[in-house]
């Protein structure tokens, strides 16, 4: 909702000429991702208006409000029966992390039980991949502002960390003054 940005969506910031959704989206396209799920909260009607998201499957999440879980179940549950065996995550409100970094987390797949992340000085961050045999689990503990959080940190010993730190910058726009961090 950008409640901290005077209430602009983070979806329809700028940068690089274009909204953040759509720098979200070539990331993934340029990591090697052939399907992209968006999932869209607050003002979903403006960013399916404004942002060019031809080719990817739009999620509406009615509940954005909840926080990150919601939207991280929403996207989930759009996956199933899709054939897909792992998700990659990406957060709109980081454009530091680009295709390198994704695609690097991208290729820590193995199979349906991976589950890997990017780690800026080995501190584990996004974007991270969940293979399918753990969507049920972080669905279910998938709340809030915290998302993956609390399922991540009961499997650490299973996550693959992949070195980001000299491909990506790691920032969130949150605030007034983040943005200037944007181009």
């Amino acid at each position: 909702g950008g409640r901290r940005l005077g209430g602009r969506p983070k979806a329809l910031l700028t940068h690089r000429g274009r909204p953040l959704v759509e720098h979200a989206v070539a990331v993934l396209r340029a990591a090697g991702c052939t399907r992209v799920h968006v999932v869209l909260g607050a003002r979903s009607g403006d960013v399916r208006e404004r942002a060019r998201l031809a080719g990817c499957v739009l999620v509406d999440n009615p509940g954005w409000e909840e926080g990150m879980g919601s939207s991280l179940r929403a996207g989930l549950d759009s996956l199933a029966g899709s054939g897909a065996r792992a998700a990659l995550v990406c957060l709109v409100d980081q454009p530091g992390i680009g295709a390198r970094a994704a695609g690097r987390v991208r290729a820590a797949f193995k199979d349906d039980t991976s589950l890997a992340a990017a780690a800026y000085d080995g501190v584990r961050g996004h974007p991270v991949l969940f293979g399918a045999a753990h969507w049920a689990g972080i669905a279910a503990s998938a709340t809030g502002d915290r998302g993956a959080r609390a399922y991540l940190k009961e499997h650490a010993a299973e996550i693959t960390l992949v070195e980001c730190g000299d491909v990506a910058q790691p920032y969130d726009i949150d605030t007034e003054a983040d943005l200037a961090r944007l181009e």
